[in-house]
């Protein structure tokens, strides 16, 4: 059987990349310090037309941090933040690391009893959000341990003539919070840090916990996953190493949220902390995405799929420049063949000399771990894996290795890999396993294969795979076939429960601007899929919607489709 545990062979595709890096030893916050200690006058971020510099912006931190000194926040406390990309997000979540505390990061725009759930899991005593979200906190607190409340606002990082157009446009909208509600304002916060004249410096070590990402874990069911400061530190020097052609001060457009693991760690720490400057995104639509784009020549670009595939749709990019971009990245779903043409053309007549690189990884190691070569890709492959990370493909659930070219189960081994779930250490042991070989590995939950050089290449999701009479479908495969069709702009397929094959395939589509759904144009693309699928394999039904659904970080939910095909046979079997 051929070995195929990959040590990573960056050097021979890139030239000048070494197989092993020295990684920073401080906390997040010491990385981040040191870049400003080097570049102090450069700028960190942009936000709605203001600049802040790297010396401005550790000053904030260092007075948001001693602010939470004085709250009482200590060595290892949680400290909730829920907010959107913005300056303030930045400064506490950097405030925290630097007092020793863990940031649960969590998205502002969740449900009630999801807030309800992160705070309680967490044992929150303190959460940071914006003024918009307020009734939210309000209504759960009583239910969690939160004592703190404290409330930013857009406008009070506006630069002036952008703050009275904000508050003509939007901040007229917010609900008016009453002026004896128990919650201390961003201001009155920070006049805190006054108060404070002990040390509020606390030094932490590689391995420490320092920040809580939620997501379903392999299993489906929401977890808190606990990541070091080494962790992201590592993914820093990671993805600068993978990338030679970054220069301090090149600018990174960061529309991927500070919740998500792409976001925090590679459009805002791994930037920040190299001395890169951060485009930030506080409220993600194409079009401002694209005009971002443009307007600040931005380097690099990362997103998830469906953000591309939107920008191949948008008027105003017919005319854009992009000669300026150095990287664009894919990642958080898959990504899929068709799409990636069409892109890399879209990439080609706008005058950008790079085509886009796919990426793949999952929170439990941040976020991305493996990607595509600069100089060498390979149609469907998701790359090789980064310095100082190990891929394996095993039989799922076991430590057997399979041969290259069989797929299995991915699983890997690095410095970025979590420390485990926050308070569950059932599901951590199933998730990371010590194999012979001494190594920590973590199981992915996600299918795919290796080939002779150490490429890998992304199958599915195990937990997605549909089964129907006895055969594996892999719904992402049936995916790219459907999205090469000329009239699909994307495709989602999923299972629904059948009593005779298990599950049965059903395909849901959007079509391409201007196409008119039709009961002849669904016996058309049927008629497609039956020269690309096989028979046990194809759609029994195809349905077409104006928009598929997303979840909050831009995939496509396929969960929610699965859910209303759920419903409506129980309403079939009711009537």
């Amino acid at each position: 059987m051929a070995e195929n545990k990959v040590k990573t062979p960056w050097y021979p595709y890139l030239g000048q990349v070494p197989a092993h890096l020295d990684y920073f030893k401080g906390s997040m916050f010491d990385m981040v310090a040191d870049a400003a200690a080097r570049y102090p006058k450069f700028i960190a971020f942009d936000f709605m037309g203001k600049s802040t510099s790297y010396r401005k912006m550790v000053s904030k931190i260092e007075l948001c941090a001693k602010a939470l000194k004085t709250l009482g926040v200590r060595k290892g406390d949680c400290v909730t933040i829920a907010m959107p990309n913005c300056p303030q997000a930045i400064f506490v979540f950097y405030a925290v690391n630097l007092i020793g505390g863990i940031a649960s990061m969590v998205h502002p725009l969740s449900s009630e009893k999801e807030i309800e759930f992160y705070l309680n899991e967490s044992k929150s005593v303190t959460v940071v959000t914006l003024d918009q979200f307020y009734g939210k906190i309000e209504a759960i607190r009583k239910n969690t341990p939160v004592v703190n409340v404290i409330l930013a606002s857009i406008k009070d990082e506006l630069s002036k003539p952008i703050r009275a157009g904000y508050m003509l446009t939007e901040g007229y909208k917010l609900a008016r919070i009453p002026d004896d509600a128990p919650v201390i304002r961003w201001k009155e916060f920070m006049r805190l840090a006054k108060c404070c004249f002990y040390n509020y410096k606390v030094e932490r070590q590689d391995q420490d916990p320092a920040v809580i990402l939620y997501s379903g874990g392999t299993t489906g069911t929401t977890k808190g996953i606990v990541l070091s400061n080494r962790n992201f530190n590592a993914l820093a020097a990671q993805i600068i190493a993978a990338n030679p052609m970054f220069r301090p001060g090149d600018r990174m457009l960061a529309a991927m949220p500070v919740f998500h693991g792409f976001g925090l760690g590679v459009c805002i720490h791994s930037m920040l902390a190299m001395g890169g400057r951060c485009v930030l995104v506080p409220r993600f639509t194409a079009q401002s995405y694209s005009k971002l784009i443009t307007r600040y020549k931005c380097n690099f670009m990362a997103g998830v799929p469906t953000l591309y595939e939107a920008l191949l749709r948008l008027p105003n990019m017919k005319k854009a420049d992009l000669s300026h971009l150095k990287g664009v990245f894919s990642g958080g779903d898959s990504l899929s063949i068709e799409l990636k043409k069409k892109f890399d053309d879209f990439l080609a007549r706008h005058k950008a000399s790079v085509k886009i690189r796919e990426g793949y990884g999952t929170t439990e190691c941040v976020t991305a771990s493996c990607l595509t070569p600069l100089t060498v890709a390979k149609e469907g492959s998701i790359g090789i894996p980064f310095p100082d990370t190990y891929y394996k493909i095993v039989k799922p659930g076991t430590d057997e290795e399979l041969p290259y070219g069989q797929e299995g189960e991915i699983v890997l081994s690095g410095p970025t890999v979590m420390l485990g779930y926050y308070g569950k250490e059932e599901e951590t042991a199933r998730a990371l396993r010590r194999h012979a070989d001494g190594l920590v590995w973590l199981y992915t939950g996600d299918l795919g294969m290796m080939d002779e050089q150490g490429f890998i290449y992304f199958k599915g999701r195990i937990k997605r795979m549909i089964v129907t009479s006895g055969y594996n479908v892999y719904p992402a495969q049936l995916e790219n076939i459907l999205d090469a069709h000329e009239k699909v702009q994307m495709s989602c397929f999923i299972g629904v429960p059948d009593d005779y094959k298990m599950h049965k395939v059903k395909a849901f589509v959007m079509l391409k601007p201007g196409i008119v759904p039709s009961g002849e144009l669904k016996e058309e693309l049927l008629a497609y899929c039956r020269k690309y699928i096989a028979k046990y394999a194809m759609p029994y039904d195809i349905e077409f919607r104006a928009e598929l659904p997303k979840t909050l970080v831009g995939k496509v939910a396929y969960r929610v489709l699965e859910e209303e095909e759920l419903q409506k046979q129980g309403q079939g079997a009711r009537e």
